[in-house]
């Protein structure tokens, strides 16, 4: 059963959860859902790639499983393994009977038993396989992964199906809705990219990034939050360390309305450049270029 009903439902959908796309981002989405496609979101970080999946699970009422890559990543842990402790507690219980004399399993019998079901620890992966409720598989920072998991992905997202050596094939009853996020620090193979929908997600224009600012923080002016939007937009600008996200917009925005501050003097710039940089050396670069005081310390 789909998520989405149309393009202008999706949009609606995202809209519900504070998060807005633009046409393009919408009807991929939407064809994602409709033709049962993986989504491969590609672009820097902070730009909202993971906040995407997170508002298609929320604006849904979908399941939300998340697979955070990382550099030695491996099938026990993405997609199952087997817990190894509570199979010897078993196969000792079975001996300790046997010594005892009573009647010892033989082998065959105590293999199939501890290879069952009661000692299988799903991982994400085979997790959102065997979901039966509406999910949304995220597979966070793909292009952090080792090349072997790719293949892992590849085996996947073909046929939505995996094998577990001692129970057999298991498929999916319902496929889940795929995300796949990459900041691109490495090339994602054309093979694991044939089975998916590709969007490239940039930083938003100004005036949806203001509209973002006004939706996650409605108490922020208008005028305020545009304030903010420009001055993260200088920012991006600069060479810095790590660019502002949008999250980091729309924190900065909270801690300003928090504080009083109806208008982004220099004053409250410096006070608050610590909630949307987190490298002394972009601030030392933004106060530089972008004349920004440093705090009274008094």
């Amino acid at each position: 059963m789909a998520l989405f009903s149309s393009i202008e439902e999706t949009r609606e959908r995202l809209a519900s959860t504070g998060y807005l796309v633009d046409d393009e981002l919408a009807t991929v989405v939407f064809l994602g859902d409709a033709m049962g496609k993986p989504l491969l979101l590609e672009g820097p970080a902070g730009t909202g790639k993971t906040e995407l999946a997170k508002a298609v699970a929320q604006g849904t009422g979908a399941r939300l499983i998340r697979l955070q890559c990382y550099e030695g990543l491996d099938e026990a842990r993405a997609l199952y393994e087997w817990n190894y402790r509570k199979q010897l507690l078993r196969i000792q219980a079975v001996q300790a009977n046997a010594d005892s004399g009573g009647s010892g399993a033989a082998w065959d019998e105590l293999h199939d038993d501890i290879f069952s079901e009661e000692f299988l620890l799903e991982r994400p992966l085979l997790a959102a396989i065997r979901s039966d409720v509406p999910t949304v598989l995220l597979v966070d920072e793909t292009d952090k992964a080792d090349v072997e998991v790719e293949g892992l992905l590849l085996e996947l997202l073909s046929d939505f199906q995996v094998t577990v050596p001692e129970l057999g094939t298991i498929a999916a009853t319902r496929r889940p809705f795929v995300v796949l996020t990459s900041n691109a620090t490495r090339d994602l193979s054309e093979a694991l990219k044939r089975r998916c929908l590709h969007a490239q997600v940039d930083y938003p224009e100004p005036t949806r990034e203001r509209a973002i600012v006004r939706s996650r923080v409605p108490e922020v002016s208008e005028e305020l939050a545009g304030e903010v939007v420009k001055a993260v937009r200088a920012m991006r600008s600069l060479d810095l360390r790590k660019p502002p996200s949008v999250a980091e917009t729309i924190d900065w925005a909270k801690a300003l309305e928090t504080l009083g501050h109806r208008e982004l003097s220099d004053a409250a710039a410096g006070q608050t450049l610590g909630v949307v940089l987190k490298h002394d050396q972009d601030k030392i670069k933004a106060r530089e270029q972008l004349k920004i005081p440093e705090p009274h310390r008094g």
